[in-house]
């Protein structure tokens, strides 16, 4: 058997417990960089094998931090705050524009 036949019956990469908190913080970098292209170009393999490799790796990130800093923004709180901003206009109290990509950018992502 080769190895594109054992594909689906091994794991691909280090068990997340087994790596540091840098390395851990590395391939949450890279499988959230790759996902995009991994959803719209990959295989069903491939993407099943993406998933089951970002819930691994963020489950252990959660499991290490589990009282990591949450943004006010992206509570249902923060978003109801949104919602009401918008319905006021589209500006916050302090006049700052509230658009779809965030406070202050209504021109979408890298064009603020």
């Amino acid at each position: 058997m080769d190895e594109h036949e054992q594909w689906g019956t091994t794991m691909t990469g280090v068990d997340p417990d087994r790596l540091d908190d840098q390395q851990l913080m590395k391939e949450l970098e890279t499988i959230h960089r790759t996902r995009h292209d991994t959803l719209l170009y990959g295989s069903n393999d491939a993407l099943r094998a993406h998933n089951d490799r970002m819930a691994q790796l963020e489950g252990e990130y959660l499991r290490r931090n589990p009282r990591r800093s949450v943004a006010p923004g992206r509570t249902r709180e923060g978003a109801r705050d949104r919602d009401a901003a918008d319905a006021g206009g589209g500006k916050t109290s302090a006049g700052t524009p509230v658009g779809k990509w965030g406070r202050g950018t209504t021109e979408g992502p890298g064009r603020a």
